[in-house]
């Protein structure tokens, strides 16, 4: 590997690094859930609250990412949301109440909203074409390894806890009388090394370019290509700049509008396929399914290695087959795999069926929307345009996973399982269908190239 592919993937795995906090914060919550709804002894409606009050967060995040990464950088944004990270597990670890516990799991979210703009900005800025796809799918790799080290880490600590491992009086606390805790206290070290390595990290070399920092950006351009590809490069970052200010209502002309539909499509079909409601109610799924809470939490590992594994092939197929393939081929898979979830769970199927049928599921999500949307998203949107608009889909994203991890437990509890599975089919249907109708075909083309596709107005899509 050349010097200039090491430090492009140097750096990019650094910001990845946002993407193992997120996954983190949303998959560590499944192991706290039955310990926190008997330890403050909360009612279905308290539960979804305290498991989605860290996307309440994450909303809040992502609305002022957009506008301070365009203002300040992509590079100190991620700093100051690895710095909430960090004392939201502090917090979260040491509750006072469960307000308190609430409060720390916000800010949390802030920082993981927050990340969700500015990591794959950050990452899709400075990959060039060719590599752009796996550079950005590498964050969403990221976001699976921190789901699996989250599901291990649980699993971990209960099963410590059982076995009498933890022997000071400050362990005791965390790990074996209220093993929760030491669920949330573990997200501190992921947070230190973040911020710690993002301090040593570049700056993106667009975000330098427009915001008047040309030499710098010109250095950056070229640690990561040939001197043969720098100026055609430069000339096309300064064509694309624009030194007015944007008004939001740029995303409404007429090109951008069909580019913001598709982000926000995105964002909120990604959530409304139920992955999420699988990472944070796991377990709980699992109990229902006939596991007790040791078994759910073992099998729930194994999702988070099958969705590992299947990101790592997207990583190497999204840039050889494009993005619409995944996107609409995997979708149509994962519809199926949710209707066959909801008739196993209507037919009393057995726990090893209804587990097998939730792996197929894993590994579709993973190589179709969850590999797509963080590598799609920001590809679509101009240059001048990109912070703000990344910030209004990804406050879609977050909303959607607020909203159906809120009400997950009290719909359960409603319509039963089966019938929800159901329901995430058919809205998974309408996305195959919208995705097949208006989704285009990125793969290898600029930043600049796309923004023009839209101005120009003409089909891109193959």
């Amino acid at each position: 590997m050349s010097r200039l592919n090491v430090y492009l993937y140097l750096a990019c795995l650094v910001a990845s690094l946002g993407g193992f906090l997120f996954g983190f914060d949303t998959a560590v919550i499944s192991g706290t859930v039955g310990f926190v709804e008997k330890y403050y002894s909360l009612s279905k409606l308290q539960l979804g609250w305290f498991t989605g009050s860290a996307l309440i967060g994450c909303i809040l995040g992502a609305v002022v990412s957009g506008k301070m990464s365009d203002l300040f950088g992509r590079k100190p944004v991620l700093i100051f949301s690895g710095v909430l990270f960090f004392l939201s597990a502090l917090g979260a670890a040491y509750p006072i109440d469960f307000t308190l516990l609430i409060v720390a799991r916000v800010v949390g979210g802030i920082g993981v909203g927050m990340a969700s703009v500015a990591a794959p900005l950050y990452i899709s800025e400075f990959a060039p074409p060719k590599y752009r796809g796996r550079m950005v799918a590498l964050y969403q790799l990221s976001i699976v390894t921190g789901i699996i080290v989250a599901y291990l880490s649980n699993w971990l600590i209960l099963d410590k806890s059982q076995t009498g491992a933890f022997s000071s009086t400050l362990f005791t606390e965390l790990f074996v009388q209220n093993p929760w805790k030491g669920m949330f206290g573990v997200g501190t070290l992921p947070a230190i090394l973040f911020t710690l390595l993002m301090l040593f990290a570049p700056e993106t070399p667009r975000w330098l370019i427009i915001n008047r920092k040309e030499e710098k950006g010109r250095k950056v351009l070229n640690s990561i290509m040939p001197a043969s590809e720098l100026e055609h490069t430069f000339a096309e970052i300064k064509a694309g700049q624009i030194k007015e200010k944007v008004a939001i209502k740029e995303l409404l002309a007429p090109g951008i509008r069909k580019a913001l539909f598709i982000g926000i499509a995105l964002s909120v079909f990604g959530q409304l396929t139920g992955v999420n409601i699988v990472v944070y109610y796991g377990p709980s799924i699992l109990e229902k399914a006939g596991l007790n809470i040791g078994g759910a939490l073992q099998y729930q590992v194994a999702l988070g290695i099958i969705n590992f594994v299947f990101t790592v092939i997207s990583m190497f197929i999204i840039d050889r087959f494009g993005r619409r393939p995944l996107l609409v081929g995997g979708m149509a898979m994962v519809a199926v795999t949710l209707l066959l979830s909801g008739f196993f769970f209507l037919f009393k199927a057995s726990a090893m069926a209804i587990i097998i049928v939730l792996g197929l599921y894993m590994a579709f999500v993973a190589v179709s929307i969850c590999a797509v949307i963080w590598v799609l998203t920001p590809e679509i949107f101009p240059n001048r345009l990109r912070g703000q608009a990344m910030s209004v889909a990804t406050f879609f994203n977050w909303t959607s996973n607020a909203l159906a991890a809120i009400i997950f437990p009290w719909v359960v509890a409603l319509i039963g399982i089966d019938i929800v599975f159901f329901v995430f089919a058919a809205i998974c249907t309408v996305g195959v269908i919208i995705f097949y109708r208006s989704v285009p075909e990125t793969k290898g083309r600029s930043l600049e190239e796309i923004e023009n596709f839209w101005e120009v107005g003409k089909s891109a899509v193959s």
